[in-house]
């Protein structure tokens, strides 16, 4: 007896495919009915919303050309590494398109059309938060950068996405983002501070009164080679610390730098030990000479920096010029002719889909508390989980 009537407990307790079936069908009116009705109610709340309208404007940002000073970079060795450190950039569009997101921009813009009081903000912070949810910004494999605007007057939308493009371009005009233009930034600075370094040297060796005849002891082929290979040393130098911002030390390029400037010291370090026996017999009697010897040789070391890096930064303003940071813009945004949003049918159509899915959950939610409710050991449950649901919410 108890064997066969166990599982005809276990098939009273499952739900059949034709018991769902009937409990969809005794409340088909209320499955249709009611999310036919919530999609009506949201079509006709969908008209009274304010049309928003999409502007759309498309530019290609500055293109990085080939630079025209790779092969002189190459041959100057030292000074070689200095433009590679300044370069990198993996991915330029998406740099541009983090451009158009900044701060910057937006503030500019915010001041330039009053968003505060057009989008009804009290701080800036909010504006910028409101005015980054209306515009879209990307870039597409084809290189070109995308801008959207969205706004309640197709008119001001229009005006919103180009302005974005206008004050990209003020901006790239205060910034050094290609690799001429970092180049160029790089050896503007050095070359200032090299000519800087070549008047008080000039002005020294001025200051020390020593007649051109004190060469004929020291031949001035020597001392500026001396002087040629200080700056070298210094360029090294210099290459070295820009490589350890891209380069580990255990990488091959960063060690054979440094063994060039081991074998550059080292030269160094014979020419200074031969010089004071080259010139003994000739300046042993005469300080004066060797002070002038000094201030000469120091001369032509800022000579020989001020004129690499001006050879360099002319070649970075070359190439600056070529590529350029011209924004070119492929289509201006104009004021839209139809609305972007509200999408009326995609509306209703979700509020269709979900009140129904909310209504046939409903309906087997009833159901089986109506079936549990017919079994005494289920409305015994459902009675101790009223009493455990009541004393959660703190009822008696």
């Amino acid at each position: 007896m108890t064997d066969n009537t166990t599982p005809a407990t276990g098939e009273d307790d499952e739900i059949s495919l034709l018991d769902s079936l009937q409990v969809v069908v005794e409340n088909l009116r209320l499955l249709v009915l009611g999310p036919l009705a919530a999609g009506l109610l949201a079509l006709g709340i969908s008209f009274s919303i304010t049309p928003t309208f999409t502007a759309t404007t498309k530019f290609m940002p500055p293109q990085q050309q080939a630079s025209g000073a790779a092969s002189l970079l190459q041959s100057l060795g030292a000074l070689g590494g200095l433009a590679g450190a300044a370069g990198g950039i993996k991915n330029p569009a998406d740099q541009y398109v983090a451009f158009v997101k900044s701060r910057s921009v937006q503030d500019a813009l915010i001041d330039r059309f009053q968003l505060t009081e057009r989008y009804e903000q009290k701080f800036k912070q909010d504006t910028r938060l409101e005015l980054d949810s209306n515009i879209r910004a990307s870039s597409g494999k084809d290189g070109l950068i995308t801008i959207e605007a969205d706004d309640k007057d197709p008119a001001f939308a229009a005006q919103l996405a180009n302005a974005h493009v206008e004050e990209l371009g003020k901006l790239l005009s205060r910034l050094a983002v290609t690799e001429a233009q970092q180049r160029r930034v790089f050896f503007e600075k050095q070359l200032a501070q090299a000519k800087d370094s070549l008047v008080k040297a000039e002005q020294a060796l001025k200051a020390s009164g020593v007649s051109s005849n004190v060469l004929k002891a020291n031949p001035q082929a020597a001392v500026e080679g001396l002087a040629k290979l200080k700056a070298a040393i210094t360029a090294q130098e210099i290459k070295l610390a820009s490589m350890r911002g891209y380069l580990s030390e255990s990488a091959a390029d960063f060690k054979q730098a440094q063994t060039e400037l081991a074998a550059m010291r080292a030269q160094m370090a014979r020419a200074e030990a031969e010089e004071p026996a080259a010139g003994s017999g000739a300046n042993s009697g005469n300080g004066s000479n060797s002070d002038y010897i000094a201030k000469f040789r120091e001369f032509k070391y800022n000579e020989t920096l001020f004129e690499l890096f001006a050879k360099q930064y002319e070649i970075a303003r070359v190439d600056e010029s070529r590529e350029g940071a011209v924004i070119q813009v492929l289509d201006a945004a104009q004021a839209p002719e139809r609305k972007s949003k509200p999408k009326k049918a995609m509306i209703a159509l979700v509020a269709t889909l979900a009140t129904g899915f909310a209504l046939l959950l409903f309906v087997f939610i009833r159901h089986a508390l109506r079936s549990a409710a017919q079994d005494p050991n289920s409305a015994e449950k459902l009675v101790l989980l009223g009493r455990a649901w009541g004393k959660a919410l703190g009822r008696a």
